[in-house]
């Protein structure tokens, strides 16, 4: 059984019994191709949350109420990327089986694999609601297949075509967005045609996972390969929310907050803000 964290995220300090939604922290970062520090991400967004308030005025409602318990940051095996993903698809598992909904914060987006591995095992008609500025979808990256920049094409790999919807991809390889054509489904640069997407996907298991760096890195510059052309932070409060209230999300994941490069803490507070929304979302509606 789990444990309440000793540093939780706001009032996320629920018995584990009791909880709806289990938070924990993949503090992961070894295949990062340009600018390290996502290990730090789970940690940093948890700490400076006693910035923030728990009341969320954009929906009249406050984390006090809701059953959400933070669990804490795994502790990863760096060198060793499988057995990483393992220990993430081992803790999503766990969580799963006691019928809760697992919440990751990592990390580098490779994260998500490990949860959608338990994910997927569990709903085998998963599909995945992606916001990113990258598309993910490279075969490898400079021949390594188990990496940030290869992560959805990981997951295609397991649930195959149609079922991938991707919003705000505004980078990647020229063949990633033609490969994307075929296999997945692309929104590029923006949340446009979401709603619809979501209606197409009503009673169907989500999997959700949020890369951060959707968000213009003038909003947010504190992410390991910041994008220019992004959405703006309430582009992306508006769009997580709205996922998170009307899908039929199973498990999800923010991820690619790299605190140090904005010593100011707005990306670190950006980051706490958009993990609240979400978990007030999730929690109303169950």
């Amino acid at each position: 059984m789990l444990k309440k964290n000793v540093e939780t995220f706001l009032e996320c300090d629920k018995n584990y019994e009791e909880a709806e939604v289990i938070l924990f922290g993949a503090p992961f970062d070894s295949t990062t191709s340009f600018r390290p520090g996502t290990r730090f991400g789970s940690s940093a967004v948890r700490h400076e949350s006693f910035g923030l308030e728990s009341y969320s005025p954009y929906q009249d409602c406050d984390l006090i109420d809701s059953l959400v318990m933070d669990s804490g940051d795994l502790e990863l095996c760096f060198g060793n990327t499988r057995a990483v993903l393992g220990e993430i698809r081992q803790r999503t598992q766990e969580i799963l089986q006691d019928q809760k909904l697992p919440f990751m914060i990592g990390g580098e987006h490779l994260v998500t694999l490990g949860a959608f591995e338990a994910v997927q095992e569990k709903y085998p008609e998963i599909c995945i609601i992606h916001f990113d500025a990258h598309a993910d979808l490279r075969e490898d990256y400079l021949g390594e297949k188990l990496s940030h920049a290869c992560v959805l094409r990981r997951c295609w790999d397991l649930i195959g075509d149609g079922r991938i919807h991707q919003f705000g991809i505004r980078s990647g390889e020229q063949e990633e967005f033609y490969w994307a054509k075929k296999h997945t489904c692309m929104h590029r640069f923006d949340f446009e045609g979401l709603e619809k997407t979501l209606d197409s996907l009503k009673g169907k298991p989500v999997y959700f996972t949020v890369d951060l760096d959707v968000m213009d890195p003038s909003v947010f510059p504190g992410t390991g390969t910041p994008e220019p052309g992004g959405v703006s932070f309430d582009e992306l409060r508006r769009a997580a929310t709205l996922v998170c209230e009307k899908a039929r999300v199973v498990g999800c994941d923010v991820n690619e907050l790299s605190p140090h490069y904005d010593a100011s803490g707005a990306s670190t507070a950006a980051a706490g803000k958009i993990i609240r929304e979400m978990l007030l979302a999730l929690t109303k509606k169950a």
